[in-house]
């Protein structure tokens, strides 16, 4: 089969590689669309853990071909879209229900072949059953959008809420239309991008700042008529992570849903966390939320459209890491099956 293939860091190469088989308890999913995510980027990067040579790719839709032995939750040609975490089950995150944060965790894409390939082999429990009306580039959302409603779930707006969400990329603009859907107040996003904050404007946002327009933390603050109460930042950047605890008032709530550098610090005033009652969170996935994320794109609750800027065939994949770096870019996707 054809596949992506990052043999070590700095270096992405399209060749053919041999099928994979699936195992017992596993399927085998012919691949039709698979996004780009950050964590592709930092594999390629050497900047995530990887094993390389690695076929990268979690965000992955796609066709049950065949199943090995013992695998019944899913047979030839169920549609599919997949969860691409492993828990150990072992450990003593995992025996207190947090699977997601598994000490000893594998990963579709990231430990293993992931789907920026043809065929992908994966444990048939991670595929998620797709109803028909649901397309498969749409469905290759379900994985970013699942990270999403874990992130509200940990610190989610409360109706009424004054909502600010520094970044307008393909995580910004799915919070904002979940936040519209939980019933926020008044919701500002804040995005360099002007076209980004345009969709954010069509996808709910009450108004959008340019951060790099004068203050933006004043600016932000004008904007929502107050302090935020839920500051959510989606860039992973120092800046804008200090930027989301100084904007919340008190008793308000700081998500730290973007992905920061491992040596990035941000300074922090003890005594107003302490006086003003400020709750700072962070998110990591989305365990548990496949479902509900199936059922906002199924019933429209969640526009993937909209935040899908470009699809590139597989032989294409080194063209379409480079876009997805681009500041105007959205998500990417990869489409082994056309």
């Amino acid at each position: 089969m054809l596949a992506a293939v990052v043999p070590e860091p700095g270096r992405i190469e399209v060749r053919e590689v041999a099928d994979p088989v699936p195992g017992p308890g596993e399927a085998l999913v012919e691949v039709v669309a698979c996004g780009i995510c950050g964590t592709d980027q930092h594999i390629m990067d050497g900047t995530y853990q990887a094993d390389y040579p690695a076929i990268p790719g979690h965000e992955i839709s796609g066709v049950v071909r065949a199943v090995g032995e013992g695998v019944t939750c899913v047979e030839p040609a169920d549609r599919v879209a997949v969860n691409p975490n492993i828990p150990c089950r072992a450990c003593r995150p995992c025996r207190r229900g947090l699977i997601h944060l598994c000490e000893h965790a594998q990963a579709v894409g990231v430990t293993r072949p992931g789907g920026f390939a043809e065929l992908c082999a994966l444990p048939a429990e991670l595929c998620v059953p797709l109803p028909d009306d649901l397309p498969l580039r749409a469905a290759a959302v379900m994985e970013p959008l699942s990270c999403c409603l874990h992130g509200l779930e940990m610190l989610g707006p409360e109706p009424g809420d004054r909502v600010a969400i520094l970044g307008g990329g393909t995580i910004g603009l799915l919070m904002t239309q979940l936040v519209r859907l939980g019933g926020a107040g008044r919701m500002v996003v804040s995005e360099p991008d002007a076209g980004k904050r345009a969709l954010a404007d069509r996808l709910g946002a009450d108004a959008t700042v340019d951060p790099a327009a004068g203050d933006a933390r004043a600016n932000i603050i004008d904007a929502l008529g107050g302090p935020a109460d839920l500051a959510i930042e989606a860039v992973g950047r120092g800046e804008t992570a200090a930027l989301a605890i100084d904007l919340v008032g008190p008793g308000g709530r700081a998500l730290l849903f973007g992905v920061c550098e491992q040596e990035v610090a941000v300074p922090i005033h003890p005594r107003r966390i302490f006086r003003d009652e400020i709750t700072i969170a962070g998110a990591y996935t989305g365990p548990f939320m496949d479902e509900r994320s199936v059922a906002l794109l199924e019933g429209g609750r969640i526009d993937a459209d909209a935040i899908i800027s470009d699809e590139f065939p597989l032989p294409e994949a080194p063209a379409a890491m480079a876009r997805a770096r681009e500041a105007d870019s959205l998500k990417v996707l990869i489409r082994p099956g056309g």
